[in-house]
């Protein structure tokens, strides 16, 4: 159903209104809004035609607003308010400078290399807002392909059925053991060096990786405890509680901790990674945190080895 409405308001004539108001000359209002003098006076008798009351009195070569104007303008001020707020929105979106950044991680990066990155990236975005979750991969995948979230950063995914995963860096994994450890004097640490020694295993995919660096060299994987996360085995290791091999960023995380890191041997490469949806348009903010995160991750080794 068509609406038919008569007299609407030009939204071009009351910014011609407001400037001349703010400007109390058409010369000053001209210039303000890059148009001639000639076309202010037309469009404040447009203006005046339309609102059915006088908004200047004419004395000679001078404009003296009305008292109508006066109220007008108390009305017509909050609009332009609006519009100066979303031109200014509208200019940081451009510029990525705002938003919001909708991420899920798992914990190494989560609680290890992403914080910091995202403390940089927001030091010159102060109107840029964040929704941060910690999650179990299958939960972190599973909020991305439903849209919760814009992308979510793993470990270990290479590849997904659903979703588009976008390699940020390689690194490789490291050996943390519990200060005074007898294998503390190594500089680098092997799995024939961790045989006979205590060890702590991952139940996870990344525990599988670790599987395999050790049935490449023949060396016997017998794990004493198990932990879900790298970081819940930096903290058993912290305790004396025996040697883990994790990947670089839950060490970064527990360097404070009671443990020192060693790299291990042979390499045994964890990809990091962001997952998207397929085929996603998603908001320049997001975009650019990506190039950050990659660019910082890339940078060098987290754990400080190299």
């Amino acid at each position: 159903m068509k609406i038919t409405r008569k007299n609407d308001l030009s939204l071009r004539l009351l910014e011609i209104f407001e400037a001349l108001m703010r400007c109390q000359t058409t010369v000053g209002a001209a210039e303000d809004l890059g148009i001639s003098q000639p076309a202010v006076s037309n469009g404040i008798s447009a203006l005046e035609k339309q609102l059915g009351f006088s908004l200047f009195e004419r004395t000679g070569r001078k404009l003296q607003p009305t008292e109508d104007a006066r109220l007008f303008l108390a009305e017509v001020e909050p609009l332009f308010s609006i519009l100066r707020n979303i031109e200014t929105e509208a200019r940081e979106l451009r510029a990525a400078k705002s938003g919001r950044l909708r991420l899920s991680t798992t914990p190494p990066l989560g609680h290890g290399a992403l914080p910091s990155i995202l403390s940089a990236f927001l030091e010159d975005r102060p109107n840029a807002t964040v929704r941060y979750s910690v999650r179990r991969l299958d939960t972190v995948l599973q909020n991305v392909k439903m849209g919760i979230v814009d992308m979510g950063f793993v470990l270990g995914l290479k590849t997904h059925l659903d979703l588009d995963v976008i390699e940020l860096a390689q690194q490789n994994m490291v050996c943390v053991l519990p200060i005074g450890h007898p294998l503390e004097s190594k500089a680098v640490v092997s799995p024939q060096d961790l045989a006979g020694n205590r060890l702590i295993g991952l139940e996870s995919h990344i525990g599988t990786t670790i599987r395999h660096a050790f049935e490449e060299t023949g060396a016997p994987f017998d794990a004493k405890v198990e932990a879900r996360y790298c970081h819940t085995a930096c903290i058993l290791a912290a305790q004396g509680i025996g040697a883990a091999v994790v990947d670089p960023y839950s060490a970064l995380f527990a360097s404070n901790l009671n443990i020192v890191t060693r790299p291990f041997v042979p390499e045994t490469k964890i990809v990091a990674s962001v997952a998207v949806r397929r085929g996603a348009n998603m908001p320049r903010i997001a975009i650019d945190f990506i190039e950050q995160v990659k660019r910082e991750l890339a940078r060098k080794d987290p754990s400080g080895l190299v």
